[in-house]
């Protein structure tokens, strides 16, 4: 009996029939109805994971958005705070040079007001410089050589041996430094 109950279990032959033979091929029909079977189940699981990558992509949003909000407050208070400790620091010194020092209180005020100018100047400059680098040249130069984006017309073509880099030099002296204009007469951004 136990050799009985389980030879026939997890098979598709009716009982009774020949345990040597063997089952025919599935027809075609059954190819068929396993490939849409396996295409709906894809389907399905395609469907699941763009829920829940949207899911994933608008809680994401949602977080970015209030620590938007959250540094865009703190970074006031920062400021508000560090220019009024700037300016009753500037006070001290200017009391404190004419005081000890004997300056005149012009002369105090004229060498802390060019000295908050030189910083000022410096910083301007330093943000100047580390913004080019929001301009993102080299993602852009990759995506225009890819075809995607503004510059794609200007680069060369992927299978080709010059570098992107080499196109939008080619591209800035075509143009004697002047922007390429797009579409409506709006500037393009050199990569």
């Amino acid at each position: 009996m136990g050799s009985e109950g389980t030879e026939g279990a997890g098979t598709d032959r009716p009982e009774g029939a020949d345990p040597g033979a063997e089952r025919p091929a599935p027809g075609i029909a059954d190819a068929f109805r396993e490939l849409g079977d396996t295409g709906r189940a894809t389907w399905a699981a395609g469907r699941e994971a763009v829920t829940a990558f949207n899911i994933l992509f608008k809680a994401d949003l949602s977080l970015a958005r209030s620590a938007f909000g959250r540094t865009l407050a703190f970074t006031a208070l920062g400021i508000v705070f560090g220019a009024s400790a700037w300016l009753l620091l500037m006070a001290a010194l200017v009391a404190w040079l004419s005081l000890f020092w004997g300056w005149a209180w012009p002369l105090s005020l004229v060498v802390c007001g060019g000295a908050s100018l030189i910083v000022a100047a410096l910083t301007a400059w330093g943000a100047i410089r580390y913004f080019e680098h929001t301009r993102m040249r080299a993602t852009r130069r990759q995506l225009a050589r890819l075809g995607i984006g503004e510059l794609a017309r200007m680069m060369p073509d992927p299978g080709s041996g010059k570098s992107a880099k080499e196109g939008a030099e080619r591209v800035a002296d075509a143009t004697d430094g002047e922007p390429v204009k797009k579409g409506m007469g709006i500037d393009v951004t050199p990569p």
